[in-house]
């Protein structure tokens, strides 16, 4: 049994497609929103997973506590999940005909041990039209995803490429988490 650190729904579906059990707990704590990409997103999943594991402290058993944090960045600008229609536009609008990475970082601890990751995955957006920018953004689709757009809905429309993990685009870099963790999928 693993604590997902999160309220991703995207993190939860990929977890049961692999048959992991897990439970929730979401944290609160403030983030970096600001810096190299791969520093920021394994500090901000450091953070997540260090508050719920100290919150679940002393509680028997003791289960894994996994975090992941993800932005979309564009050289050293980082895009988090837009506050609103317009500034979804605006991230869209500057990635589109581009390539951008999508950068995750990971912690998984299991009792005093931490252990951090970064995935990157580089993506080309297909340059937007009016059209297609309005009908993305009346999707509503944008809403709390890194670099407004979900690659495993209609934001695939919107990609003409990616290079490296399809997994870490959509939420969740398993070949990172497996790397980390050798025997998570198959409960060693």
């Amino acid at each position: 049994m693993l604590v997902l650190a999160s309220r991703s729904p995207q993190r939860r579906a990929i977890l049961e497609q692999l048959g992991i059990a897990f439970t929730i707990a979401v944290p609160e704590v403030e983030e970096l929103d600001s810096g190299p990409a791969a520093e920021v997103t394994v500090e901000n999943a450091y953070r997540k997973a260090e508050a719920v594991a100290r919150r679940l402290a002393g509680r028997q058993p003791t289960m894994p506590v996994l975090a992941v944090d993800t932005v979309v960045t564009l050289g050293a600008r980082l895009f988090g999940k837009p506050a609103g229609a317009q500034a979804a536009r605006e991230t869209l609008l500057a990635l589109s005909g581009r390539r951008h990475a999508v950068v995750s970082g990971l912690c998984l601890i299991e009792g005093e041990r931490a252990r951090t990751a970064a995935s990157t995955t580089l993506v080309d957006f297909r340059a937007l039209d009016d059209a297609l920018l309005d009908w993305y953004l009346a999707s509503g689709e944008w809403r709390e995803r890194a670099g407004a757009y979900a690659i495993q809905g209609r934001g695939a429309a919107l990609v003409e490429g990616i290079d490296g993990d399809y997994w870490n685009v959509v939420g969740l870099p398993v070949a990172t988490l497996v790397a980390i963790r050798p025997g998570l999928l198959t409960g060693g």
